[in-house]
């Protein structure tokens, strides 16, 4: 497969409460969004091991998108900052390894925002676009032309 012919493929973790259900309004709405994009529903943002991430980009994922509830809306309180705090750490650290930070992306999007879910989902797919294919960090990868 060369570059032209390149879709990238975005793992997305939703919250279960916020951004699930942002997700499941903008199908009901019927809005439009690039169709790259494989969900793994979630309970809380927070309970997302940073491995699941590194384990998503290594399987062939290009991007990986994680989306929780907005501050102060968590489920469980706080769940939304741990995993804030988390993945700050985890994209300075990506990048300290050499890889692109636009890689992992987070959000916020509340079960209203079917319309914001439809424009995160949007930007994610434009930003890896731009960074290429994330072929150095697949396991399998024997070299491409």
């Amino acid at each position: 497969m060369n570059r032209e012919d390149w879709e990238p493929k975005i793992v997305a973790f939703l919250c279960h409460w916020c951004s699930y259900a942002g997700a499941d309004l903008a199908g009901i709405g019927r809005m439009q969004y690039p169709p790259n994009v494989r969900v793994i529903r979630v309970p809380c943002s927070g309970a997302i091991n940073p491995l699941y991430l590194f384990k998503a980009l290594r399987e062939g994922a290009d991007g990986v998108l994680v989306s929780g509830c907005h501050p102060g809306d968590c489920h469980y309180i706080s769940g939304n900052y741990y995993a804030r705090r988390k993945f700050v750490v985890l994209k300075q650290f990506l990048e300290w390894l050499g890889f692109e930070p636009e890689r992992i992306q987070f959000s916020w999007v509340s079960a209203s925002e079917g319309q914001k879910f439809s424009q995160v989902i949007q930007e994610v797919v434009d930003r890896v676009r731009e960074v290429g294919p994330a072929w150095k960090m697949v396991k399998d990868y024997v070299g491409h032309a």
